[in-house]
């Protein structure tokens, strides 16, 4: 093996070299490791949130990404609020926020602070089915019953804004809410059956 100027075969070198190289990663994966406990100080990522849900106040720590309608679930235990296609596509996770209808799995729980948001359960006072849901029962408007919660708060939310639409109006205000069972017609008359009533 032929030698440089220097004296230093090419062997020398490169066993040199490659020891150079690899100490220096040693020592950087060292340094790396060391690091690390500075960098990550154990945060665990939540963030504190406040929502208020049916009347109350509930302060939770929740992770940025939490959708509203897993902060309901998940977090408060209020289960009547469904999970369908998480989309925002089939409504079947409608709940009210400041009155008015929304996806809660499009909402993040810490966009809904500062809002009241009633969920299906917040209808019920003292034990009394709200008249929405009594109209849901007296007029079969269910069938599965799934998408359920989600039909009557999008209703509840529609006779809020308009106590007594017309027929038109029912339609338009529900179109956003899917079911799967073709139960339209009774969840129509449920609705037509309030608006006759508030128009006397």
């Amino acid at each position: 093996m032929a030698e440089g100027k220097g004296g230093v075969s090419r062997r020398g070198f490169l066993k040199g070299f490659g020891t150079g190289v690899v100490g220096a990663a040693v020592a950087a994966k060292v340094r790396l490791g060391e690091a690390a406990p500075q960098t990550s100080p154990g945060w665990d990522g939540k963030v504190p949130v406040v929502l208020r849900v049916n009347g109350k106040e509930y302060r939770l720590l929740l992770e940025p990404r939490t959708t509203l309608v897993r902060a309901i679930r998940e977090h408060l235990g209020l289960t009547g609020t469904k999970v369908v296609c998480d989309r925002g596509e089939c409504g079947g996770c409608t709940v009210l926020m400041d009155n008015k209808p929304v996806y809660s799995c499009q909402v993040l729980a810490v966009e809904a602070q500062g809002h009241e948001i009633t969920t299906i359960e917040g209808l019920v006072q003292a034990e009394e089915l709200d008249p929405i849901q009594k109209a849901f029962v007296e007029h079969d408007a269910m069938q599965c019953g799934f998408c359920t919660p989600g039909q009557i708060m999008a209703a509840k939310g529609l006779l809020l804004k308009n106590p007594s639409p017309t027929r038109e109006e029912i339609l338009r205000g529900m179109s956003g809410n899917l079911c799967r069972c073709a139960a339209y017609p009774g969840i129509l008359r449920a609705v037509e059956s309030l608006a006759k009533k508030a128009q006397g």
